[in-house]
């Protein structure tokens, strides 16, 4: 009896945590991927961090300029802080649907939380460092004269094929790791507290502002 009673206990654990699993399947913090309130606040916070994400690469250049001596001084991250950089937006939604899955998806798998975070890091920077250098091997091949189309990491330390950057794909895992862990937590947590209305309503406006600073910007 007492045999039967632990296997009855034990499969009934595992239909639940397939049932959870399957739950899971599709959504993000929660919310379907159907769901309008998720892509409404895509949408918020690719206009928000296209902008914010400039901000944060100004502290990085002027770090990298002053350790590595390798940022233009005529580069665009000093000239304009109001000028939309939409590879962040960008970064922010794919974090937002594949890394905060990810992130749920230790959460559950892992006997403590620092082990999913640890987990979550290492692989966090595995994936941008894939990503890197895909894009630079694709997209940023040398000329004949052996300059870079787009960026050039081929002198510098802790490349990876002359494309990838360990130090940026470090510095990636840490913002996806903050922003999974963090920001979208707590933005998803405010985005609920304000009536539907006033955030549909609010939203639909950051965007039209959005699009006119991006004309004005990109026409300038």
């Amino acid at each position: 009896m007492k045999d039967n009673s632990k296997k009855n206990r034990s499969a009934e654990s595992n239909r639940s945590r397939v049932e959870i699993s399957h739950d899971a399947v599709g959504r993000v913090d929660g919310v379907t991927l159907r769901s309008w309130e998720l892509w409404r606040n895509l949408a918020v916070c690719f206009c928000v961090f296209s902008v914010v994400g400039h901000w944060m690469e100004i502290p990085y250049c002027l770090f990298n300029d002053h350790v590595f001596g390798i940022v233009d001084p005529e580069t665009l991250v000093y000239d304009d802080p109001m000028y939309p950089f939409l590879v962040y937006g960008i970064g922010a939604c794919l974090c937002t649907l594949v890394f905060v899955p990810l992130k749920e998806w230790l959460v559950r798998r892992c006997a403590t939380l620092l082990n999913a975070l640890t987990i979550f890091f290492m692989a966090s920077v595995l994936m941008c460092m894939v990503m890197e250098l895909g894009m630079g091997l694709l997209l940023n091949q040398p000329d004949a004269s052996g300059v870079y189309p787009l960026w050039d990491n081929s002198e510098l330390p802790f490349n990876i094929l002359d494309q990838a950057w360990l130090v940026n794909d470090i510095l990636l895992g840490v913002v996806a790791s903050v922003y999974s862990w963090i920001v979208w937590p707590l933005l998803s947590f405010l985005f609920r507290k304000i009536p539907p209305l006033a955030m549909n309503v609010g939203s639909v406006l950051l965007v039209i502002a959005f699009v006119i600073l991006c004309v004005v910007k990109f026409s300038a």
